[in-house]
């Protein structure tokens, strides 16, 4: 196994949070490196305004679903009492914004769940094999056990 410098925890809040934590802490403590949480916050319009004319120019109000977001990994931080921990919240593609902010932020390992229903989980589905080449790092899949 490679030395990381620097993790990069990717997560949607499920109840697998607490199975990737125990490992992303792990390997930080191992490697003494920094852990950065990432949640990406992905919308998506409803299928019933996909066709519609008058939506073309329709923006999302992001802030809200944003600082909600925030608010949430701030209480997971604190449920599990994490101390310099870098928690960030971004609205996007899952693929997108994770490949960019480890590009950005020079991660060498991302950790994700493997499970597949919603939020971050959706990376395994069908997109899975998008991530893994789109990602300039090693990365880690869990296997979640429900």
């Amino acid at each position: 196994m490679s030395n990381y410098a620097h993790i990069l925890m990717a997560i949607d809040f499920t109840k697998s949070g607490e199975q990737i934590l125990a490992k992303a802490l792990d390997i930080t403590e191992r490697n003494n490196a920094k852990l950065s949480i990432l949640h990406v916050v992905e919308y998506t319009l409803p299928l019933d305004y996909a066709n519609d004319p008058m939506i073309i120019n329709w923006a999302v109000n992001d802030n809200e679903t944003l600082e909600q977001a925030k608010k949430s990994l701030k209480k997971f931080s604190k449920q599990h009492n994490l101390k310099n921990v870098d928690l960030n919240v971004e609205f996007g593609r899952p693929k997108q914004v994770i490949s960019q902010f480890v590009k950005d932020q020079q991660c060498d390992l991302v950790i994700i769940g493997s499970h597949g229903r919603h939020g971050i989980s959706l990376l395994l589905g069908s997109t899975a094999s998008a991530i893994l080449h789109a990602m300039p790092c090693d990365i880690l899949t869990l296997k979640i056990e429900e």
